[in-house]
């Protein structure tokens, strides 16, 4: 099943054209790669997924773009709703300046949740989903600070998942982590797939070959080519996407 399909979207800020008739269609429990040089519209079309797009002053959208067959501009929309189903990882860890625990707790009671038994299952479940458990389980009331940045951001992966989303979508999750944390996020991406739709920008070629199903490849704001990450990879349609695959530009 489609779970997010985009048609026709063109997005501007002010006057410029960051996105240009870009339409791509994402399978349910599948992770897609965005790929592209700096400033090609990836990270400007992930963000249209959950509305974020919608904090910046003097931008505007034309297209839709549907999760589950609904379409998420559309004036009904809630969009708190929308950004409960589609949660956000961003570059840099952004641990709360709170606990550990409290971390993970906060959206859940953002979101009305006040039951204590049902917040405490969920932080240690979701804790335990990215196998953070064993770090830091003697140590749940200290400052998320005192982590590690691959410990952060496994707790910042933990927060996004504690209110129970669909979609996960992380803009360069790991591109402030070290090897051996990076490779510890690529493997949680895999067992994450199982339950959700992920949506990744990447910078790192061999990341999104590890870790998508499917790539897509943006270049000036245009769509290039969008296939199964092994037809990328190897055998390219354009001639374009090869150049930027084989590091000849970009």
């Amino acid at each position: 099943m489609q779970k997010i399909i985009s048609k026709n979207v063109n997005f501007f800020y002010g006057e410029t054209q960051a996105l240009n008739d870009i339409s791509l269609s994402m399978k349910e429990k599948t992770i897609t790669a965005l790929i592209g040089p700096s400033g090609c519209g990836k990270s400007t079309y992930l963000r249209l997924l959950n509305r974020m797009n919608d904090l910046i002053d003097n931008t505007k959208m034309t297209g839709s773009v549907l999760i589950d067959g609904n379409d998420i501009y559309a004036k009904e929309t809630n969009v708190d709703e929308l950004r409960k189903n589609v949660g956000m990882v961003f570059q840099k860890p952004n641990p709360f300046p709170k606990s550990i625990y409290e971390n993970v707790a906060y959206g859940l009671r953002v979101n009305g949740i006040n039951d204590k038994k049902t917040i405490e299952e969920r932080v240690i479940n979701t804790i335990k989903q990215v196998a953070l458990w064993d770090e830091v389980k003697d140590k749940l009331s200290k400052s998320a600070f005192e982590l590690s940045g691959g410990q952060q951001q496994r707790l910042c992966i933990a927060r996004a998942l504690a209110i129970q989303p669909s979609i996960l979508l992380m803009d360069e999750p790991t591109s402030a982590l070290d090897p051996i944390s990076t490779s510890k996020v690529e493997e949680l991406l895999f067992e994450l797939k199982e339950n959700y739709t992920i949506v990744i920008v990447t910078h790192n070629m061999q990341q999104a070959g590890r870790v998508s199903d499917n790539t897509a490849f943006f270049y000036m704001g245009e769509l290039i080519e969008y296939d199964k990450t092994k037809t990328i990879f190897t055998k390219p349609f354009k001639k374009q996407t090869e150049d930027y695959i084989t590091g000849r530009f970009g």
